[in-house]
């Protein structure tokens, strides 16, 4: 014999003991709804024996939600269509426990259609249960946690609102005594002063000078925070003029400082010229703050191989390795121990308004200087 005619030999299949002892409990109903016949794995589950079980009826072994539910959905379902399936029941054991099981029914009839008995299967169904329950319970956390999202986002967005609100009023309402500030100082500058007034007179133009940058800085930086980033208006100016205005203001409020500048440009520039006067009053106020007071700011500007190059150098103390891993970042104070005047917000919207760009601004620093380079692509 060879061992593909080799066949395994199996014992005749006991069809009582299949029905007694199958892995789900079975009974049967008469027409009446009586149970005639049922199964030994159904009455070991519930703890009845199955000579018990005869002549009760299906809903007798049932809690009374389960009785309810069953009379008024499943058995008229059963009687309309003939079968019902994967219906949720709970049985009763006897000592008065709750079994969850899944039931199957199907009617069987005879030719002229009469009901002959009706054949139940049934699974147990804890396992199932519990899962379904906390399926349930994720569910309505998930819900519960989708309303509470909802409602924080209502209050950031509320939140959101005021802000810019604030931001609004905060522009407003500080500019505008500034320029009146400023607008009185250039008046009294321009009549006969003592020496002394003169000189309060130009610390009071620095002043207003550096509460109006302190000021675009703080707007920039919570306009960015709110999700609009640094705003831009480009167009091909003539960037040369107002350079030399941002320079100037600085000189006027540095008068014991010397800046050298040079500018060299092609033509008009596609850019936001006010922004990028921002960021070059940010670098130059910068240099002029933290640089050697005996040494002057040197300003160079120029248009170079389709790109425009700026930088701005100072003597003094190079920056530490440590500083140089933050010196973008906002609130930045720099070496600890230094006289801070500011926010230090100053490197951080330059390096926005050059991103904004499509730029970049890089620094380098040693004993003879440190500079900060931008570049900007020209469209």
């Amino acid at each position: 014999m060879t061992g593909a005619d080799t066949q395994i030999a199996m014992p005749a299949e006991d069809l009582e003991d299949l029905y007694e002892n199958a892995p789900c409990g079975y009974l049967s109903l008469q027409p009446d709804g009586r149970i005639v016949k049922v199964n030994r794995t159904l009455s070991t589950w519930i703890g009845i024996p199955a000579e018990q079980l005869l002549g009760k009826r299906l809903h007798d072994l049932l809690n009374t939600s389960g009785r309810i539910f069953y009379e008024t959905h499943f058995a008229p379902l059963l009687r309309m269509q003939g079968f019902f399936n994967e219906v949720a029941l709970d049985l009763v054991t006897v000592d008065s426990k709750k079994l969850p099981v899944l039931a199957n029914a199907m009617e069987r009839r005879a030719e002229d259609g009469a009901l002959l008995f009706t054949r139940v299967t049934m699974f147990q169904a804890a396992e199932r249960r519990r899962y379904e329950r906390e399926l349930v319970e994720a569910r309505a956390a998930a819900d519960a946690a989708g309303a509470t999202i909802k409602a924080k986002l209502a209050f950031e967005q509320q939140t959101a609102e005021l802000r810019e609100e604030f931001i609004a009023v905060l522009g407003h309402d500080l500019r505008n005594p500034l320029a009146s500030i400023s607008a009185a100082a250039r008046i009294l500058r321009k009549e006969k002063q003592t020496d002394r007034a003169i000189k309060v007179l130009d610390l009071m133009q620095g002043s207003v000078v550096r509460m109006s940058a302190l000021i675009d800085n703080v707007l920039d930086f919570a306009r960015g925070r709110l999700g609009g980033g640094i705003t831009l208006e480009r167009r091909a100016e003539h960037l040369e003029p107002l350079l030399r205005q941002v320079i100037e203001e600085l000189r006027f409020s540095h008068l014991d400082r010397a800046i050298e500048v040079t500018i060299e440009f092609d033509g008009p520039i596609n850019c936001d010229s006010g922004r990028i006067g921002q960021l070059v009053s940010n670098l130059l106020g910068n240099a002029l703050t933290h640089g050697a007071p005996d040494e002057p700011v040197r300003l160079s500007a120029a248009t170079v191989d389709g790109k425009l190059e700026l930088w701005i150098a100072n003597g003094g103390a190079p920056i530490s390795t440590e500083a140089m891993t933050g010196l973008f970042q906002p609130f930045f104070k720099g070496e600890a121990g230094t006289s801070q005047r500011g926010l230090g917000l100053g490197l951080h919207i330059a390096s926005e308004i050059a991103r904004a760009h499509g730029g970049t601004i890089t620094v380098s620093s040693d004993d003879k200087e440190t500079r900060f380079t931008f570049v900007m692509p020209l469209d």
